[in-house]
């Protein structure tokens, strides 16, 4: 049975810069839209850019592994080879790293590969990836 897919509305401050984020960096189909809203296909799940400009952005950070970690965050969870392409993408485009791709949690449950940035809206991203799949969960 496959699993359910995930929906996610965040706002942004420019629906032209999300579309080109989105879905020209990033690589997410385009799916409906309106002038005040996009959906796209992120890593075959629903997420939807809403035009709001005041409430995008992330402002508070939790320490985890001893880095300032964005509290409000969305990502993927990708393969480690599709991790590693997704950095080498990223280095290519010139992206600032909020926290630079990296292992976290080396030798304990859950060690993952993971890296953060923000969207042109100033929303942060998570993309990690775990060598174990069964480590996603693990305590």
């Amino acid at each position: 049975m496959p699993r359910p897919r995930f929906h996610l509305a965040f706002p942004v401050r420019d629906l032209a810069q999300a579309r080109a984020f989105y879905g020209g960096l990033l690589g997410c189909p385009e799916g409906r839209s309106s002038p005040d809203w996009i959906d796209f296909d992120f890593f075959g799940h629903q997420i939807v850019a809403h035009l709001a400009p005041d409430e995008a952005g992330q402002r508070n950070t939790s320490t985890v592994d001893g880095e300032q970690v964005p509290v409000r965050h969305f990502g993927a969870i990708l393969t480690l080879p599709e991790w590693q392409a997704m950095v080498q993408k990223l280095e290519a485009a010139g992206t600032q790293f909020v926290i630079e791709p990296q292992i976290r949690f080396v030798g304990e449950p859950g060690e993952q590969a993971t890296m953060f940035f923000l969207d042109p809206s100033g929303n942060a991203l998570e993309f990690k990836a775990f060598a174990d799949d069964a480590m996603v969960f693990a305590k």
